[in-house]
């Protein structure tokens, strides 16, 4: 099972900030550390830690970690 703490590991290693500083709030463009190169940087590590392929109007959708939930939720990744 993955927990919160594997979510936010997951989403910190792609910015590169610390874990807690990953809430739900978190926005695409809310920090300089998360722009659309590093957006992709998430797919790509979201894909590789859930072993999962993310489509591409999902990618297009994930403009805050709250809809990261949601969308892992669709792709049956359990929090």
């Amino acid at each position: 099972m993955h927990t919160q703490q594997n979510l936010q590991e997951v989403i910190a290693k792609a910015f590169g900030i610390a874990p807690t500083d990953i809430t739900d709030e978190l926005e695409y463009q809310g920090i300089p550390e998360w722009d659309s190169v590093s957006h992709l940087v998430l797919v790509t590590e979201l894909e590789t830690a859930y072993g999962i392929t993310i489509e591409m109007e999902d990618v297009l959708t994930m403009g805050s970690v709250a809809k990261v939930k949601e969308l892992l939720k669709k792709y049956n990744v359990i929090m």
